[in-house]
């Protein structure tokens, strides 16, 4: 072949082959479409064995793959699932969704996930665009969600559950950790480990149900046990004038001789503010202040940090439980299932570690 672009030969472009049809099968097969649609939907026991076997050498022999989507739509269903997330980097979202996938997997759905990034108009966005993928039920653990967005899902009859969340206005089956009884759990923890003074902190309330329900849970345990609190609101994307804010309060305890311990209520505080400690008071920071939170994330047990651990599989199970009891016309009322956390004590909070022994001149 020469070495000139001009003289070399050109081939046409090749194009996938046409992806077989059941009118396909059906010739192959030497039956009508009726028989190929029975075997497909499994109704075998109408055909016979003879009739089976030629079925199934042609799909084998055309490589014919059922179109799901127009099979579903055809019966009225095409088991897709949407599932709404605020915020896929996470680790609690992850796990949610891994029980999600796997109850999915098991009851013959197709999940559709949504990822808004912890922004209010992708949620919304994302909301309208599963009304045009007429899905069959909707579950959502978002950060934003008002009633008038999932109103057009509970209205026209799709089945909505909530994931650790409810919405004003929205009464529907939801998911979730008894937050009240976990952050007492933990708070009851601290407070008999010895801590005397507790910081809680928790990121923006006014959107999120969950984090208005620790805080409050947090207030009330401490108020119950004549312990000493107080609440820090910390912004993960600004955190810089909380964090200042969280050393002012800690130092201040510390001067007047008590033991503090931190409270993050999730996992992404936590980590912030371990980060932040590391930063300021290098590798041994947990010699100068207990920290704890609800989520076990994996770096927790390398860090030694005492946290609640939330039954995350359980719950996106659930969810897609109570989606297919929705479906199969289940007409009970709306269901709240809370479910309990599990406190795994390390050594950030027990009584014996060193933490808040030093003297108190010595500050932060």
């Amino acid at each position: 072949m020469s070495d000139d672009p001009d003289n070399q030969t050109h081939r046409p472009p090749t194009f996938a082959a046409r992806r077989a049809t059941i009118t396909d099968v059906a010739r192959e097969a030497g039956t009508g479409k009726t028989s190929i649609s029975r075997y497909l939907n499994g109704e075998t026991g109408v055909l016979s064995p003879e009739l089976r076997e030629r079925i199934e050498a042609a799909i084998a022999k055309l490589d014919y793959r059922p179109n799901q989507m127009a099979r579903g739509l055809k019966r009225g269903r095409n088991r897709l699932i949407g599932m709404l997330l605020a915020d896929l980097t996470n680790p609690y979202s992850v796990e949610v969704l891994q029980g999600v996938e796997a109850a999915c997997h098991a009851l013959g759905y197709m999940p559709l996930i949504c990822h808004a990034a912890n922004e209010v108009d992708m949620e919304r966005r994302y909301l309208q665009l599963l009304t045009t993928y007429r899905v069959e039920g909707v579950i959502v653990n978002a950060l934003g969600v008002k009633e008038e967005l999932l109103q057009g899902f509970t209205q026209g009859g799709i089945p909505v559950v909530l994931v650790d969340r409810t919405v004003e206005g929205i009464v529907t089956d939801m998911v979730g950790l008894d937050n009240a009884a976990a952050v007492a759990l933990a708070t009851r923890h601290l407070v008999d480990e010895g801590f005397d003074e507790l910081l809680f902190i928790v990121q923006p309330v006014m959107h999120v149900s969950s984090r208005r329900l620790r805080e409050a849970a947090f207030r009330e345990t401490v108020a119950a046990l004549g312990a000493s609190g107080s609440t820090l609101v910390l912004e993960l994307a600004d955190a810089a004038t909380a964090l200042a804010e969280m050393d002012r309060r800690v130092e201040a305890a510390r001067a007047a001789g008590k033991r503090v311990a931190l409270f993050a209520a999730n996992g992404p505080v936590a980590l912030r503010v371990a980060v932040h400690l590391k930063e300021r008071h290098g590798p041994d920071w947990q010699a100068s202040v207990a920290l704890l939170a609800i989520d076990d994330s994996e770096w927790a047990e390398l860090a030694g940090m005492t946290a609640v651990r939330q039954p995350t599989y359980e719950i996106g199970r659930r969810a897609v439980g109570f989606l297919h009891e929705r479906l199969g016309g289940a007409l009970m009322p709306a269901r709240e299932c809370l479910l309990p956390g599990e406190l795994i004590v390390r050594s950030s909070t027990q009584r014996l570690a060193s933490i808040g022994q030093q003297p108190a001149s010595q500050g932060l």
